[in-house]
């Protein structure tokens, strides 16, 4: 246990008793020479995401022929990856050439909240998407009839409102601790891991908790995705022809790749003990699946569609063949 900080208390959001007003966020290197390449490679990456995925939006708002329930869920992505990178990199710059890297204590609890938040809602839709994909695939001649405009939006819903409930829960526990004097966290923005080795108190009932939670947001929608997909390849096996199991199959891959490379980052770094947290590991995985993968969202998804093709070809006024 951490020897308590001496003075005043304050009054915590969440009813406990702590002493810090601010946390320092350690970041990454203090080297001012690789200082400067992160800032040039993450604005680069921020300023690629902003644009990716605020251009997958306006394609989907503005194009008749990608008002489909995929494409409506795709933009729902995209809008989350927008806010999942600016909740963090816009700070992490800053605090590149910063020589006080603080946070105020509100709006760490801030941040934490919207990172957790914004993340599970993206599990869910990752879940949501490949549902669609199954009934896509499975039951095409009625797949108007079931995924139509009241049911997508409502799943839409399900998922922002799921995320919201499920980030107050995992916040509050977090934030319930007492925190004291020590107070620099090894990462560059609030996170839970990182939190709470800083706590001066018993950080058990938290980490089984956190544990339990990440183990059903992410598992969850994971053995939904998994079931979704067994149904799928085994439509597309009794597809006769292979040129149409192609066909089939081509329309799932993007969504493959993209769930491939959060789920498989995240679950390394959130269903495991807390006893086995590396900072220096966990800055380069939440890398990964915060910043890399909302960047490469957009371009999976472009890349090997023609619908989205397409719509770029004519809002820049060139003709689709």
């Amino acid at each position: 246990m951490k020897e308590p900080f001496v003075g005043r208390d304050e009054e915590s959001l969440w009813g406990n008793s702590t002493s810090v007003s601010e946390f320092i966020l350690l970041g990454f290197s203090s080297q001012p020479k690789t200082q400067l390449l992160l800032f040039v490679l993450f604005l680069t990456i921020y300023l690629a995401t902003l644009f990716g995925n605020s251009l997958l939006i306006t394609l989907v708002i503005n194009d008749s022929r990608l008002h489909t329930p995929m494409y409506f869920f795709l933009a729902n992505l995209s809008f989350v990856d927008i806010g999942y990178t600016t909740t963090t990199v816009p700070q992490m710059l800053v605090h590149l050439f910063s020589t006080k890297k603080s946070i105020a204590y509100t709006a760490c609890v801030a941040q934490m909240y919207i990172f957790l938040c914004l993340g599970i809602i993206e599990c869910i839709l990752y879940a949501v998407m490949a549902y669609d994909r199954y009934v896509a695939i499975c039951h095409p001649l009625r797949y108007t009839v079931i995924m139509n405009r009241s049911v997508c939006v409502k799943m839409a819903i399900s998922s922002w409102v799921s995320g919201f409930l499920s980030a107050t829960i995992h916040t509050g526990f977090t934030m319930r601790l007492p925190y004291c004097s020590f107070n620099e966290i090894n990462h560059f923005f609030c996170k839970v891991p990182a939190i709470l080795k800083l706590a001066c108190a018993d950080t058990r009932l938290t980490e089984q908790v956190t544990l339990l939670m990440a183990v059903i947001l992410l598992l969850t929608p994971l053995s939904l995705i998994l079931i979704s997909y067994v149904f799928i390849l085994e439509a597309i096996l009794r597809i006769s022809s292979a040129e149409g199991r192609f066909k089939a199959f081509s329309t799932c891959t993007s969504h493959i790749t993209v769930v491939t490379l959060f789920y498989g980052t995240a679950m390394f770094m959130y269903v495991r003990p807390a006893s086995s947290y590396s900072p220096e590991r966990d800055k380069t995985f939440s890398l990964l699946y915060n910043v890399v993968s909302a960047l490469l969202n957009p371009l999976i998804y472009s890349l090997r569609n023609k619908e989205v093709k397409g719509a770029v070809l004519k809002m820049t006024g060139k003709t689709d063949h």
